[in-house]
């Protein structure tokens, strides 16, 4: 049996419906489960393989307070990386989507073919076939 998912990141959004789309439809996430306060996405779980990442509205809050404003100048350093199959198709799709393409589709010397963009909000994605693996 594969160990239990321990690590599950999490991101707050001024659009989490926007989010949602770009994730689904152009990353290949499934949505799993959301909570709505009315119109606002309060809490959003979405699977890619045997993952999950989490995301909601950015709100005035504690943990608000805590992570900081989503942006590209607010709080640096968001960031996440993806192991993909197929980062050529991937890469296809996200630049069509709009998002800043910060490096292009890249052959590393370890073996990995990765690209990086920054979505609507300011983070920084990482997708490549690079897939560490515990215990090996």
């Amino acid at each position: 049996m594969a160990p239990r998912q321990k690590l599950y990141p999490t991101f707050r959004y001024r659009d989490p419906d926007r989010m949602l789309t770009w994730l689904t439809e152009v990353v290949g996430f499934a949505e799993v489960n959301t909570h709505r306060e009315g119109e606002t996405v309060a809490h959003a779980e979405l699977a890619l393989g045997g993952s999950i990442l989490m995301l909601g509205q950015a709100r005035a809050d504690a943990y608000g307070a805590e992570v900081g404003t989503p942006g590209p100048d607010a709080n640096g350093g968001k960031s996440l990386y993806l192991a993909v199959e197929n980062p050529d198709d991937l890469f296809k799709r996200v630049q069509a989507s709009g998002v800043e393409i910060l490096e292009g589709l890249t052959d590393r010397d370890y073996g990995s073919r990765e690209f990086r963009c920054r979505d609507f909000e300011g983070n920084v994605w990482c997708f490549g076939t690079y897939a560490p693996q515990v215990g090996g």
